[in-house]
C-alpha cells in the first residue's frame, strides 16, 4: 500500500472515532453512503 493510501485510511479511521465521540455516527454513515452513490452515478455518466 502506498503512503498516500495509508494516510487516507488513517484519516478515515480518525473521522470515525471523532464521530463516535461527538455522537454523530448516523450522520457520518449517511454522508458516506451519499458520497458512494454520487461517485457511482458520476462514473456511469462520464464513462
Amino acid at each position: 500500500m502506498s503512503t498516500r493510501g495509508w494516510l487516507y485510511k488513517v484519516a478515515r479511521l480518525l473521522g470515525d472515532v471523532n464521530a463516535v465521540k461527538k455522537g454523530k455516527v448516523g450522520r457520518r454513515i449517511g454522508r458516506r453512503a451519499a458520497g458512494k452513490a454520487t461517485g457511482k452515478l458520476f462514473r456511469k455518466l462520464f464513462k
